[in-house]
């Protein structure tokens, strides 16, 4: 299991409530996603809890959707949601994939760990050579957060 989580991580000056609060909200996912495929937030809540379902309009090459539910949750300190296709037919043969981010307040401000993990992936061999791609895109991803939350208003 260990090759099917890949993390990055970044101490970002602010804290973890605030770090939080962009992360369990998904119409802003469009803003922090550092791979540049998350257009666009479909249905879902405004804000996140454990066991929420929400859905995103995706582009990577071509358009497509990707439904997501909330697998872990702890305030201020872990998010995790888990992402499929929409159609039964790309349940049973695609996705699985869980992003996870873990909290830590630390001197500076707060540890942030962004987890890719492919453990239930249905198909780990066509996502696996997105590896070092996705872990720029995560690097990139804690970099827009830092930006967005240490932004002045």
């Amino acid at each position: 299991m260990a090759n099917d989580v890949e993390t990055v991580e970044r101490v970002i000056p602010a804290p973890p409530d605030k770090i939080f609060e962009l992360l369990a909200d998904p119409r802003r996912h469009p803003d922090i996603d550092g791979s540049g495929s998350v257009r666009r937030a479909k249905e879902g809540p405004e804000r996140l809890t454990l066991g929420s379902k929400f859905g995103m309009a995706m582009k990577l090459g071509v358009p497509y959707s990707m439904e997501s539910e909330v697998i872990e949750f702890d305030e201020n300190r872990r998010i995790a949601w888990q992402t499929r296709p929409p159609t039964p037919l790309g349940k049973r043969v695609a996705g699985g994939r869980i992003w996870r981010y873990e909290l830590e307040p630390t001197d500076g401000g707060t540890r942030v760990r962004e987890s890719w993990d492919i453990s239930q992936e249905k198909v780990k061999a066509i996502v696996r050579p997105a590896r070092k791609r996705t872990r720029v895109a995560m690097a990139d991803t804690l970099e827009r957060i830092e930006a967005l939350v240490t932004a002045t208003s």
